[in-house]
């Protein structure tokens, strides 16, 4: 949990029509090996801490009692179950706007979910297809431009680099405390 991901948290939260932010912490994204992840609950802790002052936006261990590995279509399903009175939206860069056909059931996300998307430095590899920003649950925001990377920031601790500014003080605070990715 870095500044940018908070910094696009909020921006989300104040400037558009979503009503709270939540972290959702995956125990296993099927994209990701879990080997390289710290443990579930370290990586909720570090969510809890960054967002435990903030009124719209705050974390999320709803993943932890599905079934692994977790799949975003999956989640929503038990989400409506859970609260029906709510209806969810996706927030993603539009980086993984592109890899989005790719996802399991990504059709019955689009179909029932808005996405917010928020952009990236454009390349011909990360700009999502057209018919994509063009579904009418897909929202486009100009929201800041983050380049900051949770695989940047383990790389600098792991070589002594100060990181201090790119996490905030609770996040670094427990990252030292743990003495994780040295």
């Amino acid at each position: 949990m870095h500044v940018g991901h908070l910094i696009i948290a909020n921006h989300m939260a104040e400037f558009t029509d979503l009503d709270e932010i939540w972290f959702v912490v995956t125990p296993h994204n099927p994209h990701k090996e879990k080997k390289s992840l710290l443990k579930d609950y370290h990586r909720y802790e570090m969510v809890y801490r960054a967002t435990q002052d903030m009124n719209t936006i705050s974390p999320s261990k709803i993943e932890f009692d599905l079934p692994q590995p977790n799949y975003t279509s999956h989640t929503l399903i038990h989400l409506e179950e859970k609260y029906p009175d709510r209806k969810f939206a996706l927030i993603m860069g539009e980086d993984n706007l592109r890899s989005f056909p790719k996802w399991k059931n990504h059709e019955a996300i689009l179909d029932k979910n808005e996405l917010y998307v928020y952009p990236r430095i454009k390349d011909d590899n990360t700009r999502p297809q057209p018919q994509l920003l063009d579904h009418k649950n897909v929202k486009t925001t100009e929201a800041p431009i983050m380049q900051i990377s949770a695989t940047y920031i383990r790389n600098c601790v792991k070589t002594g680099k100060r990181v201090t500014p790119l996490l905030p003080k609770a996040v670094w605070d427990y990252v030292d405390e743990m003495n994780f990715y040295r």
